[in-house]
């Protein structure tokens, strides 16, 4: 029996398999979970992917298309959600985050406020958003967990979506705080650089992922997503059942180590 059997958990940001969240609602349907995604922008590009999951092509998860900015998706999902049998959740996974080339890259100085806003819009604020549109089927508590970039350091070319994603990690506390007394935690899982179409797209990308492998005491390798997956779904489990406002590094150790040798 594995660690989610009998739990139904919904992952968002499903768009290849080399997106993390694919690799966690893999692992989730390995442990038992009985899983629903979310697909934006393109949600038939999110089916062909669905059909790789464990549950092989003839058991392909429901898809539901859901662009997190739009408010009246959100509130349709909930019922969207029941018409395909989830009359509850037990988890929610936001892999979700979205910045303007003009906010990446090095272009920090110079990022009109519009396409701030837009990161800030897509890859904080939607996980308050998301997880207030699930909440309805969490009735019995349960899990959301959020994937991180470790956001107490100034990256090389990350500049706006660093921003975000301290946005998020504050995000995550105060969903703890105010969600703490239905049962529900909120945690995240702050992974190192990863080899997915999100990541490819950040100008100067490979000097992150050229210096990580040598840097973090346990190494790292950007193609193996497995380790972040593990730790996603063992948030999501009831092993961590005190467990809430907490952000997890899955990064090799590199965040805890000063300038490398």
């Amino acid at each position: 029996m594995g660690i989610l059997e009998g739990k139904k958990i919904l992952v968002t940001g499903v768009l290849t398999d080399s997106s993390i969240g694919f690799h966690v609602a893999r692992v989730a349907q390995e442990q038992g979970a009985e899983i629903a995604l979310t697909a934006f922008p393109r949600p038939t590009l999110t089916e062909r992917t669905a059909r790789r999951l464990p549950s092989g092509p003839d058991a392909v998860p429901p898809v539901l298309e859901l662009d997190v900015t739009n408010a009246e998706q959100l509130d349709a999902l909930a019922g969207k959600l029941r018409d395909v049998g989830f009359d509850h959740l037990d988890g929610v996974v936001h892999a979700i985050g979205f910045a303007p080339q003009t906010a990446l890259g090095g272009n920090f100085l110079e990022t009109p406020w519009e396409d701030v806003a837009t990161a800030v819009h897509a890859s904080t604020f939607s996980l308050k958003s998301l997880t207030m549109a699930c909440l309805p089927l969490m009735n019995d508590g349960g899990s959301v967990v959020g994937l991180d970039f470790d956001a107490t350091k100034a990256w090389p070319v990350y500049d706006w979506m660093g921003v975000a994603k301290a946005g998020l990690e504050s995000c995550s506390r105060y969903l703890a705080k105010y969600l703490g007394p239905q049962g529900i935690r909120v945690n995240l899982v702050a992974a190192g650089p990863l080899g997915t179409m999100a990541a490819k797209s950040i100008p100067g990308f490979g000097g992150m992922t050229e210096m990580w492998p040598k840097a973090a005491p346990l190494g790292w390798d950007i193609k193996d997503s497995d380790p972040t997956a593990r730790a996603v779904v063992a948030l999501l489990s009831d092993w961590f059942p005190a467990t809430t406002g907490e952000i997890v590094h899955v990064d090799g150790g590199l965040h805890a180590i000063g300038a490398p040798e």
